[in-house]
């Protein structure tokens, strides 16, 4: 699957498809994680004014999402990366972190933060965040200590 094949677009969140994958991303989550430990957020919670969602799409079907929360005027929160089980390993990852990134330099944030799962079911999340420079972090925002969560951090005057 060519990248020129996707496109990628701001989303309200009100079509069936996303409420499909949100809740196939959610069930996921609630399978893997202890419910103190869940930090993935629903259609209410991903709706507000703070947060800006993208879905990616490859011929006329969603193959995925990404989100980004502001947490200040130089500090944005990567939230609700998702892709489809049947495209993973592709590249749409990568692609939809990409658009993320890019976006937050246009807003002119200084550092991008995201929590991820700590245990071997993320494994491929961190390495997809780690190799664009992000590296483990303390929690940040009201995210506390967690064995099941990991923090990563990213100074965005590092990307080239």
């Amino acid at each position: 699957m060519s990248n020129d094949d996707i496109t990628i677009r701001i989303d309200d969140l009100r079509g069936p498809e996303i409420a499909t994958l949100l809740e196939a991303h959610l069930d996921y989550m609630r399978s893997i994680s202890p419910p103190e430990s869940e930090h993935a957020l629903d259609l209410d919670a991903l709706r507000k004014p703070d947060i800006t969602f993208w879905t990616k799409w490859h011929k006329g079907m969603l193959v995925g999402c990404g989100a980004l929360r502001e947490l200040d005027t130089s500090h944005g929160e990567i939230k609700s990366m998702h892709t489809v089980n049947t495209l993973r390993g592709k590249g749409l990852g990568r692609r939809m972190l990409t658009h993320i990134i890019d976006e937050a330099e246009q807003r002119g944030y200084q550092r991008l933060s995201l929590e991820t799962g700590a245990t071997d079911d993320f494994v491929a999340s961190r390495g997809l965040y780690a190799g664009f420079g992000f590296a483990v972090c303390p929690p940040f925002g009201t995210y506390t200590l967690d064995p099941f969560s990991t923090c990563m951090t990213f100074e965005l005057d590092q990307r080239q």
